[in-house]
């Protein structure tokens, strides 16, 4: 008797599995954002997503005309939602713990190939993507801090003009920074490091 498991090894490599609908569909996203993560922007084919699927590349562009297209829901059913900000009793731990958030998020597979696409796209590829990173990742981010901040200026943690747009930006910017840059993967103790010694001081009572 041949048993599914034969099967499956009995199947070339490449070869297209019997699925359609939305199964189909879920698997070529997750392809895509596994090229993304490991071959980037640039090096992404509808090719290599079709091979990655295990389905045929007609399937893909019947459903995709486009690169972009492709990438752009892909990123838009992968990201995150973050949508509370954590309340821990202090600015400090709040701080902390929505910065491991935000860790986390950069460094999962959407994360990954959303930063692909941030470095490696050209200006007119960027522009199709500027709508999604926005309203799902940039607006998204900056409500939770500014709820952070507004909780730690109600607990008279936080001084009353803190929440600006460069205070907003100082984390993403050295996250991202030291990221892409320096290759750092950001663990715990470098962002309490990045929290005490730099987020602290900029908005405590006291500095102007």
């Amino acid at each position: 008797m041949v048993t599914s498991r034969s099967t499956a090894a009995a199947r070339p490599e490449g070869a297209s599995l019997r699925r359609r609908g939305p199964v189909l569909e879920r698997a070529i996203l997750e392809a895509t954002l596994e090229q993304l993560g490991s071959v980037g922007w640039n090096g992404l084919t509808m090719e290599g997503v079709a091979v990655g699927a295990q389905t045929g590349k007609a399937a893909v562009y019947r459903r995709w005309p486009s690169k972009e297209d492709l990438v752009a829901d892909a990123l838009q059913a992968g990201l995150p939602t973050l949508d509370e900000a954590p309340d821990r009793g202090g600015v400090r731990e709040d701080l902390y713990a929505l910065c491991l958030r935000v860790r986390d998020v950069m460094f999962s597979k959407p994360g990954q190939a959303l930063r692909s696409v941030l470095h490696e796209c050209d200006a007119e590829s960027a522009e199709r993507f500027h709508e999604l990173i926005v309203k799902g990742v940039t607006e998204p981010s900056t409500r939770l801090f500014q709820g952070v901040l507004r909780r730690g200026i109600a607990r008279g943690e936080v001084r009353a003009d803190a929440i600006d747009d460069l205070v907003l930006d100082v984390v993403p910017a050295l996250m991202m920074y030291r990221s892409k840059v320096c290759g750092s993967e950001w663990p715990d103790h470098e962002i309490a490091d990045m929290v005490d010694r730099v987020m602290v001081p900029l908005i405590r009572i006291g500095k102007a």
